[in-house]
């Protein structure tokens, strides 16, 4: 390769990745994810496109994705919060194995019937298609206010899902590679499966252990903390892989551990992250777009529908009744929310190389299928997403947040904050002294600034509107900070959320009933409120959940270390 060509590369990738970034807004405008304008311009740049350019390095293209998605997988893992297993982790384990299966399955047998492949061929589609993709699913459910239970279950199933349908696409080509499948046992399928699922977490989770100490006992530059982050999640990465493991599960688990625990320039380092990821996201959907040729598609693209909507309205929402059947904290409406966020993004595309790099027959079929299914899948339930989350009733009002928040790093693993605020008028913290502000207690106000110059407040200080308020605390004050001082974007389509009127859980039923004038049964008498929601919600209820008694409706409203605190009561209207 001469340093012309090199050259070339270089304007062509970095043109290529600013036209992506310069029109994603495009995305939020049309109503389609940006997924898709990435692999759109990718496209258009391609053999079939105004770019002309020739492409089918399916090897480079392999490179790419993988590299890629461990970038996506960490910085996914360190904004999962652990806490968030309590209602959502076997509910996502589920759905990752046995909703993968199904899936699969139930994908193969129509893809073998409308392109008359055998059914070891038809379930290798399924099982390149099965499982959703953490990318697309960390992309669309970003910045989205939703019920915590549906939002977690969705991330960890995404995050953890590809061993499976790893397992299953080797596991297969395996098999149709050998003369009848006769060297494939059922020991073999078995080790299989426990060194993909058992060496991926254990791997992970160890070696996030070593990177986290590592971290934490050196003293290095700012900026080059992510640097070691990254170059240690790929080292685990590889080494999984390397092992038969789960390179996928093993970084978002290296992920996990370093976002959940007290770790050196935590908030540079998921800054840095912020921005690879971006970078990866938009590198590998380039590349997937490059390596397409469309007018490959025109023969399959009418049996590739029929898969690809048989996938979205059977296959997944089957697989999903099944798999959460036993969880009986799921509404009908979460379960139907969960079965459209099937997204399928780059995991297919990677997993359709598995067969070209195997040599296997009706290679390019496989990638094609998989390829037209993605572009199905992202077009029609990413665009739609919005529209889902309203019509099931899990979207949540949007919480107050700062204008803006920052690192104190104070000590190695400090977990101190600055939260910006500034304040509206219709704040009733405006006009008070800072003395009389019900702060959480060990926080505190370090500057004030009014009418962009820096105040010396003092107890007797009285805030005004528009003034901007800097707060040192930690992320477990945030919530209640936030309440005081800000105020949450209004949405027209939530009024009411939360009801009219809040109570206490320590609160007697028959006190409720005398105000509202409820009449209580025998086994009501002696109730308080937390054992009412109990009764009708279960031991892991979230924010959000409903239900409806003696005709009102009552909401969970807040909750503390996973137990409800508060309750909204919404009347019925006045006839």
């Amino acid at each position: 390769m001469d340093a012309n060509t090199i050259n070339n590369i270089f304007l062509i990738g970095a043109l290529l990745t600013a036209v992506s970034v310069l029109i994603s807004p495009l995305s939020s405008r049309l109503g389609i994810p940006i997924l898709v304008v990435f692999l759109t311009v990718g496209i258009l740049a391609g053999e079939d496109g105004p770019g002309g350019i020739v492409f089918n390095n399916y090897a480079t293209a392999y490179l790419v994705s993988n590299l890629a998605l461990a970038v996506i997988l960490l910085d996914g893992g360190m904004r999962t919060r652990v806490a968030s297993f309590r209602v959502a982790l076997w509910p996502a384990l589920s759905l990752a194995t046995v909703g993968v299966v199904i899936t699969a399955g139930l994908t193969g047998m129509l893809a073998a019937w409308l392109f008359e492949l055998s059914p070891l061929q038809g379930l290798l589609v399924g099982a390149i298609v099965g499982s959703t993709d953490a990318a697309a699913v960390f992309s669309l459910l970003k910045g989205r206010s939703i019920n915590e239970r549906v939002g977690a279950t969705l991330e960890i199933e995404s995050g953890s899902n590809d061993p499976m349908a790893v397992f299953l696409t080797v596991t297969l080509i395996a098999i149709l590679a050998s003369s009848g499948g006769d060297e494939v046992s059922a020991g073999f399928l078995l080790v299989s499966i426990l060194k993909q699922f058992g060496f991926g977490a254990l791997l992970g989770l160890g070696g996030g252990w070593v990177i986290w100490r590592v971290v934490n006992h050196t003293q290095l530059a700012d900026g080059l903390y992510s640097i070691l982050v990254l170059s240690g999640g790929l080292m685990v990465y590889a080494i999984s892989n390397a092992l038969g493991g789960s390179g996928i599960l093993s970084i978002y688990l290296v992920g996990l551990l370093l976002g959940n625990m007290a770790t050196r320039g935590k908030h540079a380092i998921l800054s840095v992250l912020d921005g690879m990821t971006w970078s990866a996201q938009i590198g590998m959907f380039l590349v997937l777009g490059l390596l397409l040729t469309p007018s490959e598609l025109k023969d399959i693209w009418l049996p590739g529908l029929i898969l690809a909507l048989g996938m979205i309205f059977i296959a997944r929402p089957l697989a999903v009744w099944v798999s959460l059947w036993p969880f009986r904290s799921f509404q009908p409406r979460e379960l139907h929310f969960i079965s459209w966020v099937g997204l399928r993004g780059a995991v297919p595309i990677i997993l359709a190389v598995f067969p070209m790099m195997a040599g296997l027959p009706n290679a390019q079929l496989y990638f094609n299928l998989a390829f037209f299914v993605v572009l199905i899948s992202l077009l029609l339930q990413g665009s739609t997403l919005t529209a889902a989350a309203r019509l099931a009733k899990i979207t949540l009002p949007p919480k107050p947040e700062p204008v803006s928040r920052s690192a104190l790093e104070v000590y190695p693993t400090s977990e101190w904050e600055i939260f910006v605020y500034r304040l509206k008028a219709t704040k009733w913290c405006v006009g008070e002294s800072l003395r009389h502000l019900a702060m959480p207690e060990g926080t505190r106000i370090v500057a004030l600034f009014r009418h962009q110059e820096l105040m010396h407040p003092s107890g007797s200080t009285r805030l005004e509107a528009d003034d901007i308020v800097c707060v040192l605390a930690q992320e477990k004050d945030l919530g209640a900070l936030s309440q005081l001082f800000s105020e949450a974007p209004q949405k027209k389509d939530l009024p009411r959320f939360f009801g009219d009127f809040f109570i206490g859980m320590d609160i007697p039923l028959r006190d409720i009933a005398t105000i509202y004038g409820i009449t209580l049964d025998a086994e009501h008498q002696e109730m308080h409120m937390a054992e009412l929601v109990t009764k009708y919600l279960g031991g892991t209820p979230v924010v959000g959940d409903q239900f409806t008694w003696q005709g009102i409706g009552w909401i969970v409203a807040d909750m503390q270390e996973g137990a409800v605190t508060r309750v909204g009561i919404r009347l019925p209207p006045e006839e």
